[in-house]
């Protein structure tokens, strides 16, 4: 068995393909270079294409049924990867016994979820005896090892930019990776700063995991990761990836990055269709207005930009959102997905230092 850190993938994503629960999935089938994906499982869409699926975009990732069908179209695969993001990071009965059967089968156990695998003393004795690796990338570092804000981000002179959104599971991740290749289309160096599991499966060189950090670290570590990217790598640009959002009841996030990453520059990334808080029923999202305003209390940054998730809207549902977003507020509004990201990134290089 391959024993690197990264190889050959199957995704699990059983049950959640193309819903907010499978978003570490389709990071993974978007773009990663930490592994080779092979296959997604999801019975649901067994026989079709991952990237077809997802974006109308052929990837030559097939979706299989299940675990067996996936070892039987590729012997050679090395990793087990967990696509799944449910609400409150748990595996259920079903995906454990999936985890088994992979871990019989030699697989490693690639997991970002707040089950930490390697503490489930029956998973974790099958792992050994079957002599293969569990990575709980969620799993906080030591504290000894953790960084405290000390004020250095002041050094970092370079354009940074935050890419917040209005709620959780919304896209602020792909936004920010096609943020970069947008810049690279220019000549220009742009480093992410990843700050979730998935960002950090999909290969992100500089990455934390910010909701499993202890709070005390949190700044800190988000200041020592863009401090670090720029004085590695000397970018013209950093891309800060959000979390949650400002007003999302249970994943509030975004306050230390704007604090602590100090961004030059916001963009805020919106879903005009959807009408309440990711997986919690009667909780309305607040007006983009409302967000808009917000970020910029916070932060005396302005938002410039608005990138849209569109989810549950048509051709002309689309173009009426961004008509409409764009003359509201007066900003460039983007489809990361579906316009042209060179374009949106030229409209940001009068940002640059």
């Amino acid at each position: 068995m391959n024993k690197s850190p990264d190889g050959n993938a199957i995704v699990y994503c059983e049950g959640a393909f193309n819903t907010p629960n499978g978003k570490t999935a389709h990071g993974l089938v978007r773009r990663t270079i930490r592994y080779k994906i092979q296959s997604v499982i999801d019975s649901r869409y067994a026989g079709k294409d991952a990237g077809e699926t997802l974006d109308n975009v052929n990837k030559k990732i097939p979706i299989v049924a299940n675990i067996e069908e996936a070892i039987q179209a590729k012997k050679n695969a090395t990793h087990f990867v967990i696509g799944l993001a449910p609400d409150g990071g748990r595996l259920d009965y079903q995906a454990k016994n999936d985890v088994k059967k992979a871990i019989r089968w030699g697989l490693n156990i690639d997991s970002g979820l707040h089950d930490f695998l390697a503490e489930d003393d029956e998973i974790n004795e099958l792992a050994k005896k079957h002599n293969v690796t569990i990575r709980d990338i969620r799993k906080t570092p030591p504290r000894n090892k953790l960084n405290f804000f000390s004020g250095k981000i002041e050094q970092v002179d370079c354009l940074k930019i935050a890419v917040l959104g209005t709620d959780s599971a919304i896209g602020k991740r792909t936004t920010a990776w096609k943020l970069v290749e947008g810049f690279s289309l220019y000549g220009l160096k742009a480093e992410m700063i990843g700050t979730g599991q998935t960002a950090w499966m999909q290969g992100a060189k500089y990455c934390i995991i910010l909701d499993s950090l202890i709070n005390d670290f949190v700044s800190g570590e988000i200041e020592h990761a863009v401090w670090s990217a720029w004085k590695n790598e000397r970018p013209d640009v950093i891309i800060i990836e959000g979390q949650g959002s400002l007003m999302n009841p249970a994943y509030p996030g975004g306050f230390e990055i704007l604090a602590a990453g100090r961004p030059d520059v916001v963009i805020l990334q919106h879903a005009p269709a959807r009408l309440e808080y990711d997986g919690f029923p009667g909780y309305k999202m607040h007006p983009l207005s409302k967000q808009i305003e917000a970020i910029e209390l916070i932060s005396e940054k302005p938002v410039i930009a608005i990138t849209l998730n569109h989810e549950l809207l048509d051709a002309k549902g689309i173009i009426k959102a961004k008509n409409e977003i764009g003359k509201q507020f007066n900003l460039p509004v983007f489809d990361p997905l579906l316009d042209d990201m060179k374009e949106f990134a030229g409209k940001l290089k009068s940002y640059l230092k």
